[in-house]
């Protein structure tokens, strides 16, 4: 599938919620052979910032010195409850971008859970962010098919990614992954699927900065 170049600040949200209806049809807009492709793709889109470098399982990972904070979000999960990113200041989180109706996201969803739970008590606390699921019934479907105990922000109309820097978090691949330091700001970013022996390494690394 063709890419077309990173969404601009100023898109509508209306036209990305009609985009949502192709992406429910096709899949995954970003369906990379593996996390290394999905880099690859990103990187030809927009530059990288400064002080990344290219990391295992394809991922770019920021020095402190050169990390952003990360946009604030919040909403509601999907059941209805408030919860927002800046009440896990102070925990290593990482960010998953998924939808329900897409494949990798299915591939990678158990491997989130399982790291989930061994590093909870490491202070490393996920956020999922669901996307371009029309209603919350299928994404509450894919959550009970996984047994995920993290909870997830609805973002129906896809609206909370465009405040990401689309070098860091590419709006048009799903799923996308972000680990984010104990400071709000952005470590690391994985466009496409990944798994636990690729993500493990990258969280640690970054659950073991001082705080």
């Amino acid at each position: 599938m063709r890419r077309t170049g990173p969404l601009r600040a100023e898109l509508r949200t209306a036209a990305l919620a009609g985009a949502a209806l192709v992406v429910a049809a096709a899949g995954c807009v970003v369906a990379a052979v593996g996390p290394v492709a999905a880099d690859a793709g990103r990187a030809g889109t927009a530059e990288r910032p400064a002080g990344a470098v290219r990391a295992a399982a394809g991922a770019t990972v920021i020095d402190p010195a050169d990390r952003k904070a990360a946009p604030e979000l919040a909403g509601d999960d999907l059941d209805g409850k408030p919860v927002a990113l800046a009440g896990f200041r102070g925990h290593v989180v990482v960010l998953n971008v998924w939808g329900s109706w897409c494949g990798p996201c299915r591939a990678e969803a158990d491997d989130l859970e399982r790291l989930s739970r061994q590093t909870r008590d490491e202070g490393v606390r996920f956020l999922g962010i669901n996307t371009r699921d029309p209603d919350r019934s299928a994404a509450r479907s894919f959550v009970r098919a996984h047994g995920l105990g993290f909870p997830s922000l609805h973002d129906r109309t896809g609206e909370l990614l465009l405040r990401f820097p689309p070098a860091l978090l590419n709006p048009q691949a799903i799923p996308s992954t972000l680990v984010i330091d104990r400071r709000g700001r952005i470590a690391v970013s994985i466009g496409g699927a990944v798994t636990e022996d690729e993500l493990g390494p990258l969280l640690a690394r970054v659950t073991e900065e001082a705080p």
